[in-house]
């Protein structure tokens, strides 16, 4: 392709809006283009690096046993009422009316179809399993879009549902899927990791997510070198050391003390000289079905996801200070467990480990202290919630955990019957009788994918494309396009690289050398073989590699040996 035919046109300048760097590097290489809040349009070469990903997604889906079909973007209320998620889904859920006043959603994923779509086709154990893939568009409507690619409304994804008699077969599939993710991103040449992970509104009873290492992702993995690895939401640590003996003697009973105005952990323990980890924090909730208050030690952070999942709710967060005062009596910084009533109390297993401890009083400008978990206080429910730190223990080796930062590309769920069970997808097992299909779903960012990889791979001259996602693996560069006998020599190779079907793009536009240089550097192409002047006077080009600024000077002739040489031994991945 032709650069002066490629339609490619890159900027200068940041886009306003840009905060990471995929989205502002993907937008400047002329890549994307905002058509409104996390709505983009593919341009050229975005697009040709999305279809290079999406060949490498079919070619492994094909091999772990997934069959591609397409199914409709829009979808009617009906199924979603008959899953229970019409409603539970929120209003990222695209709701609207057709003509006639019926109720239709734009699909953020397609369980209900799937299961639709199977349940009227498949009605033995002999049918049985079923693993059916679709690359397609879904919308979430975000509160907040953002990240460019990494976050948006509208979004390419591969989605993937197996349905199976019996969880050994589910649990095979789910495995040839995560092989089949290993893979994946291993062609794509990205650093990746696998980790536990909540099952959130998807639901299921295990799920895997496949999260693209990078400095700037925006979630946090905690892992191990004995292979364990959860994101922050999932992840669990090992018995921690006990909190430092309390100062002095513990009181027969708790005392209040006047603490005016301090109101953190860090300012209250200052004031009565004790360590954070001689607290215990206070935290009021609301769920889609109550109040309850969470309570972690005063050095640990609280971990919604995993208290939402210890309550059973769909949907939680912190009360409002109005709230809180409801609950407690006291304003928000001055709750304490002592003495509360009709509300669950949900407490960490550390909390429980404290001999003695301080805690808010339920009593503005006062804390109590000398408080014994078990004696002044008893939780409803003891359960993990605190949020996992560097250099706790692994919950397996019990050597410390490090945390570091990614970008979740890939999730796949056992879902079991949620999905099967409520909308009567069944089969005749071999006794005649009729049971709920158990089913899998698994699901793969195609734009965010392809985004992540230039949040892992770029320099401050722009991206620097691992080769089997390249829009083109190699650029011919012509420096003196007013020179009738460098464009002859830049013709000649182009066509040679042509011939011996090497992806190329031929940079024949009337400017500036630096201008060219300036965009081949932004857009990233792996090689780039550069002729001018000076080396066509001499009978050589000089090749260089995007990666490392490698270059070299070859002859003419040897050009296109040399390039297929670089793109076959692997030097650029």
């Amino acid at each position: 392709m032709r650069f002066s035919q490629a339609f490619i046109y890159t900027l200068r300048e940041n886009p306003q809006d840009a905060e990471v760097i995929s989205h502002k590097l993907m937008a400047r290489a002329g890549m994307i283009d905002k058509l409104a809040a996390g709505i983009y349009t593919y341009l050229p070469l975005g697009w040709r690096s999305i279809e290079k990903l999406c060949t490498i997604v079919r070619e492994e889906m094909a091999r772990a046993g997934s069959v591609e079909l397409a199914m409709p973007c829009v979808q009617p209320a009906e199924l979603w009422q008959e899953s229970g998620r019409w409603f539970a889904y929120g209003k990222e859920l695209l709701r609207f009316k057709d003509r006639h006043e019926r109720d239709f959603c734009f699909g953020p994923t397609h369980e209900e179809v799937i299961t639709d779509v199977v349940r009227r086709r498949v009605n033995s154990y002999r049918q049985l399993p079923v693993n059916l893939f679709q690359i397609q568009t879904k919308f979430r409507d975000e509160i907040r879009p953002r990240f460019g690619l990494m976050r948006g409304r509208e979004f390419l994804m591969k989605d993937a549902y197996s349905f199976h008699s019996s969880y050994e077969s589910l649990d095979e599939a789910y495995r040839a899927m995560e092989q089949a993710y290993r893979r994946i991103f291993e062609r794509c040449g990205l650093s990746f990791t696998a980790v536990e992970a909540d099952t959130g509104n998807i639901g299921g009873s295990e799920s895997h997510e496949f999260m693209v290492l990078a400095e700037t992702g925006e979630d946090a993995v905690v892992a191990c070198a004995c292979g364990y690895g959860a994101n922050v939401e999932k992840a669990e640590a090992g018995r921690l050391p006990e909190a430092p003996p309390w100062p002095g003697q513990v009181p027969e009973k708790p005392q209040a003390v006047h603490t005016p105005g301090l109101t953190s952990v860090p300012e209250v323990a200052a004031f009565l000289g004790l360590l954070p980890a001689h607290f215990v924090k206070t935290m009021v909730v609301e769920t889609d079905r109550e109040f309850a208050v969470a309570l972690v030690r005063g050095d640990d952070e609280l971990n919604e996801v995993k208290l939402k999942n210890a309550l059973g709710a769909t949907h939680l967060q912190l009360a409002s200070a109005e709230k809180v005062q409801r609950v407690t009596h006291a304003t928000v910084g001055f709750a304490g467990p002592v003495g509360l009533s009709g509300v669950r109390v949900v407490a960490d297993p550390e909390v429980m480990r404290l001999t003695v401890a301080a805690t808010g009083a339920n009593r503005d400008d006062f804390h109590l202290v000398g408080v014994v978990p078990g004696r002044d206080f008893n939780p409803d429910l003891v359960a993990d919630i605190r949020l996992v730190r560097a250099q706790d223990p692994c919950p397996r080796c019990h050597k410390p955990l490090e945390v570091k930062r990614g970008i979740e590309v890939g999730h796949i769920f056992k879902l079991g019957t949620k999905y099967s069970k409520p909308m009567g997808c069944t089969y005749l097992d071999e006794k005649g009788e009729e049971q709920p299909m158990i089913m899998g779903c698994y699901g793969l960012g195609i734009g965010r994918t392809v985004a992540a990889a230039v949040e892992q791979n770029h320099d401050e001259d722009g991206i620097i494309w691992p080769l089997p996602l390249a829009p083109y693996a190699v650029e011919v560069l012509n420096v003196n396009p007013d020179l009738p006998q460098v464009g002859e020599v830049a013709e000649r190779l182009y066509g040679e690289l042509l011939a011996a079907g090497v992806e190329v793009l031929y940079d024949d536009r009337d400017e500036r050398g630096g201008v060219k240089f300036k965009d081949a550097d932004l857009i990233g192409f792996p090689v780039r073989v550069v002729v001018g002047k000076k080396g066509v006077e001499q009978g050589r080009v000089e090749i260089s590699l995007r990666r490392d600024k490698s270059r070299r000077a070859v002859g003419i002739a040897e050009a296109c040996g040399t390039v297929r040489e670089i793109l076959a031994r692997g030097e650029v991945r």
